[in-house]
C-alpha cells in the first residue's frame, strides 16, 4: 500500500470528492464537454484535475500520462480510470470510466438505432467548430505542460527532438520511439537533477492483484480466439475482435480504426458506409473515441447485435487496457523512485510534451486550420482557456456556435 503526501503532490485520497457517485458525476461532465479526441482530453484532465482540483501535480499527471501513452489501449480513458483508482480504489475508477464513457456510448448508441445521418451544412459547421477548439484545448495544454516540464535547454531539446520524431515518423510507432529515446536522453543528461518523491502516486494496487491483470490479459487474448474457433460462437468471436483491437492498439484514438474496420468489415459484419457513418458520428461526440464500439456492436448484421453486441463491444475494447494498466500501477510507481529511473522520466515527460505538441500540428491543426476564420476561433478559444480561465466547457460550445454563425448564409 502507497503512503499519502501532502495536497498538491500527488495525494489523491481524501474528501468528499472521493465518493463513487462524486466521482460519477465530476467524470460525466467531463465525458459530456470532452470534445476533440485523446490528446484534447488528456489536456481537459489537466485542467481539471491538475490546475483547479490540485488532486496531483504537474510532474505525478505527466508521469501517469506517459505510463499510459506507452501501454496499449486507450489513454485518456486509462489515466480517468487510473485517476479514479487513486481517489477510491476499484470502485472509483470504474465511476470515472462510467461517467467519461457514458455519454459517448448513449449517443452513439442512439445514432446506431435510429440511423440518423449527420450531414448537411450546419451538422458538418458545428462539427468543424469542435475539432477547432479541440486545436485552443491542446495548445493550451502545451503552453502549460512546456513551462513546467522543459525548463531548461536540454529538456527543452529532449521535447524538441520528440516532437521531430512524432511529425516525420507519424503513427503509434513514432510515439513510442519517441518516448523510449526520451528515455534514454534523460538518463544521459538529467541524471544530475537529484532525486525527489516528485508527484508520488499512491495507487492501492498490489503486487499480486497487478500480476493477476497482467496474467488475465494474456489469457483473454490468446485463450478467446481459441474457445471461439472451437465453438464457433459469434458472441466470443465478437468480444474477441473487440479485445485484439483495444489489445494491440498504441496511442489510442483514430489509430483504433483500420484494426475496427478489418474486424467488423473484412469478414462481412458490416458494410463500409456503415461503418463510415458510424466513424463520422463518432467525431460529433464527446468523450473516447473508442466508444465507437457501441455503435458498431450494435449495428452488426447478425446477432448478438443490438444493446447485447454493444455491451459486448464495449468490453472487449475497454478491457484489455484497463487490465494491462492495473497490471503495471504496482511496479510503477516503485521503479520511478529510482535515481535512474528519475532522470529517465525527466526525459520522457519532456518527451511527451514534444509528443504533444506534434499532435497539435497533425492531425489536430491540419484537419481544423483551414481558413483564417479558423484560426480566428482557434486563438479566441486558447485566449478563453489560457487567460480568461473560462471552463472548457463554454469554450466547447461558444466554438461550435461561432462555427455556425460562420457558416450561416450570407
Amino acid at each position: 500500500m502507497a503512503t499519502g503526501t501532502q495536497p498538491g503532490q500527488g495525494d489523491l485520497r481524501g474528501g468528499s470528492e472521493s465518493s463513487f457517485f462524486a466521482l460519477l458525476f465530476i467524470f460525466l461532465r467531463l465525458g459530456l464537454t470532452s470534445f476533440g479526441g485523446p490528446i484534447a482530453h488528456l489536456g481537459y484532465f489537466r485542467s481539471e484535475f491538475v490546475t483547479r482540483r490540485r488532486w496531483m501535480s504537474e510532474d505525478a499527471y505527466a508521469d501517469l500520462v506517459a505510463l499510459c501513452q506507452f501501454l496499449p489501449g486507450p489513454a485518456s480513458s486509462q489515466v480517468g480510470f487510473a485517476i479514479g483508482v487513486s481517489r477510491a480504489g476499484l470502485a472509483g475508477g470504474i465511476a470515472a470510466w462510467s461517467g467519461f464513457t457514458l455519454p459517448s456510448t448513449l449517443a452513439l448508441f442512439a445514432f446506431a438505432q435510429i440511423a440518423a445521418s449527420l450531414t448537411g451544412p450546419f451538422a458538418m459547421a458545428a462539427l468543424h467548430g469542435l475539432k477547432i477548439v479541440a486545436v485552443a484545448v491542446v495548445a493550451q495544454a502545451v503552453w502549460g505542460m512546456a513551462r513546467t516540464l522543459t525548463p531548461d535547454a536540454r529538456r527543452g531539446g529532449i521535447a524538441l527532438g520528440a516532437a521531430l520524431m512524432a511529425i516525420f515518423a507519424a503513427g503509434s510507432i513514432g510515439q513510442i520511439a519517441a518516448i523510449l529515446l526520451g528515455a534514454a536522453a534523460g538518463i544521459a543528461v538529467c541524471s544530475d537533477n537529484g532525486v525527489s518523491e516528485r508527484g508520488h502516486l499512491p495507487f492501492a494496487v498490489s503486487h499480486r492483484f497487478g500480476a493477476a491483470a497482467l496474467a488475465a490479459f494474456a489469457a483473454l487474448l490468446l485463450g478467446v480466439p481459441i474457445a471461439a474457433a472451437a465453438w464457433h460462437n459469434h458472441a466470443l468471436a465478437l468480444f474477441d475482435a473487440f479485445y485484439r483491437s483495444g489489445a494491440l492498439v498504441f496511442g489510442g484514438g483514430h489509430v483504433v480504426l483500420p484494426l475496427l474496420r478489418a474486424s467488423v468489415v473484412t469478414p462481412g459484419w458490416m458494410t463500409q458506409d456503415t461503418f463510415l457513418a458510424g466513424y463520422g458520428a463518432a467525431q460529433a461526440v464527446p468523450g473516447p473515441l473508442f466508444t465507437i464500439a457501441a455503435y458498431l456492436g450494435a449495428s452488426l448484421n447478425a446477432p448478438p447485435n443490438g444493446a447485447p453486441g454493444a455491451a459486448i463491444a464495449l468490453a472487449g475494447i475497454f478491457l484489455p487496457g484497463i487490465l494491462i494498466l492495473m497490471g503495471a500501477l504496482p511496479f510503477w510507481d516503485r521503479f520511478r523512485t529510482r535515481r535512474d529511473a528519475q532522470a529517465a522520466m525527466h526525459g520522457v515527460n519532456a518527451a511527451v510534451v514534444g509528443i504533444l505538441g506534434a499532435a497539435l500540428y497533425d492531425p489536430l491543426w491540419t484537419s481544423a486550420i483551414l481558413v483564417p476564420r479558423d484560426f480566428a476561433l482557434a486563438l479566441t478559444g486558447f485566449v478563453a482557456l489560457a487567460v480568461w480561465k473560462w471552463p472548457p466547457w463554454i469554450v466547447v460550445a461558444g466554438t461550435a456556435a461561432g462555427a455556425l454563425i460562420l457558416a450561416w448564409p450570407q
